[in-house]
């Protein structure tokens, strides 16, 4: 299977469904309470359109699979996440371009979306790496990307432009087919707890 293949994926706590236009309402309301996020790229209610049409032409062109994450509980869309930064040659992906309604942070929401992301780079599509990036201020981020067991590769100094002509310090994690199995077993274990 392809890194950019469209393809719903789902366990117990969370269903990735391909982003269309048909989730911009969910979305909408998805955004309410993201506003103190300076450091990240969370859209606006009014912008919510907008992204999935540039989400959808990126995975056009092959760089991007988005999806938008459907927390089983409620029923309810709760963000988006995607892989980006495809490089189907080399079977190397980034988990990115991730944002979450503040109801969802802090829950089982991220770590189940993570466990299906990874389970299918891994297994379904025979990823040599997966790589997670965060900036550098954005450290609750930073933090569960650590608990995951991914390991921190470096960061990448002035790497972007952010809001207001802010220099962006983006901080790159990776996980390797032969740590899956260990960062599996520590999401899956986290998850059985609730």
């Amino acid at each position: 299977m392809l890194l950019t293949d469209p393809v719903t994926l789902e366990n117990d706590w969370v269903r990735l469904e391909p982003l269309s236009p048909d989730h911009s309402g969910d979305l909408a309301v998805a955004t309410e309470g993201l506003e103190y996020a300076w450091y990240t790229s969370a859209p606006t209610a009014d912008g919510i359109p907008g992204e999935i049409e540039r989400r959808l032409a990126w995975r056009a062109e092959g760089h991007m699979n988005p999806w938008a994450v459907r927390r089983r509980s409620t029923g309810r869309v709760v963000g988006m996440t995607t892989f980006c930064n495809i490089v189907q040659a080399d079977r190397h992906v980034e988990v990115g371009h991730t944002w979450l309604s503040p109801s969802a942070q802090r829950t089982e929401v991220n770590s189940a979306a993570k466990l299906a992301l990874l389970g299918h780079a891994f297994e379904a599509c025979d990823a040599i790496a997966v790589e997670l990036r965060t900036h550098f201020h954005n450290r609750q981020s930073r933090a569960a990307i650590a608990r995951l067991g991914a390991k921190q590769d470096g960061i990448l100094r002035n790497h972007r432009l952010g809001p207001g002509g802010t220099l962006r310090d983006t901080v790159v994690f990776s996980i390797l087919p032969h740590e899956w199995p260990a960062v599996r077993l520590g999401l899956e274990e986290r998850l059985s707890r609730g």
